[in-house]
């Protein structure tokens, strides 16, 4: 029996990817933080998972004709604007602040994803050498 690395993976490889491109959008945000003019932007994580379970055939069912499915975007990687808190005059929308706790906030999730990422290569490892 052929081993799938999607099926045995699951959805991990496509969060870790994601978090990756999120984590160069902020990164661009920060670096650009005193650019006259700049709007700072980010990724919809939410939309990314939603359009890498469905490519997977991951789609929550319901068990009832009245629950709500989850809905929500398909536009995947698209990126969006953020809508600044408090704009600066100059028309730079990035607070440095909270896009460095956004910055870290991914770098954590990036961390757990990598985690459960490793986890799963650990169990493959063990279950081809018998262990």
């Amino acid at each position: 029996m052929a081993i799938s690395f999607d099926s045995a993976l699951g959805i991990h490889e496509q969060a870790l990817q994601a978090r990756v491109k999120r984590a160069e959008v902020q990164a661009n945000n920060l670096a650009n933080a005193d650019t006259p003019g700049f709007k700072a932007r980010d990724i919809d994580f939410q939309a990314m998972l939603q359009q890498a379970t469905a490519s997977q055939g991951l789609q929550m069912q319901t068990s009832h004709e009245g629950h709500m499915g989850l809905g929500g975007g398909t536009e995947g990687s698209e990126l969006l604007y953020r809508q600044p808190h408090q704009p600066s005059l100059d028309g730079n929308t990035v607070d440095a602040q909270q896009e460095q706790s956004r910055f870290m906030r991914n770098a954590m999730d990036y961390q757990a994803s990598f985690q459960f990422l490793n986890s799963k290569f650990t169990g493959l490892t063990k279950a081809l050498t018998g262990q």
